[in-house]
């Protein structure tokens, strides 16, 4: 099972005093629809060749529009040695939801 953080539970990590970093794994035509601040952007397809740009040592959420893309990226950073990541649950779209109804849902 991937490990998770849903969106209120990332609200709250984010304003805390040691937040996760983010990885936006979605294309880049996707964030003009919605992105949070601060993320690192690098789509699902071209992260086998970036993983060197990724801090191990990170805490990191990794964000999709839905959860899927994310869950499995998740599953391949967990793969390759990264021990503090997880998925954010319902992605982009779970956010909207329920932190920032602001967010365009797509």
């Amino acid at each position: 099972m991937v490990p998770e953080v849903d969106a209120v539970g990332l609200a709250t990590e984010l304003k805390g005093p040691n937040p996760p970093r983010l990885l936006d794994v979605r294309e880049a035509d996707e964030l003009e629809v919605s992105q949070l601040d601060g993320i690192v952007h690098i789509p699902m397809g071209e992260l086998a060749e970036r993983l060197s740009e990724l801090d191990r040592d990170s805490d990191w959420v990794v964000v999709c529009r839905t959860g899927g893309r994310s869950g499995r990226v998740t599953e391949a950073l967990l793969a390759n040695g990264f021990t503090r990541v997880r998925n954010l649950a319902g992605g982009m779209n779970g956010w909207a939801r329920a932190v920032d109804p602001s967010v365009a849902v797509y």
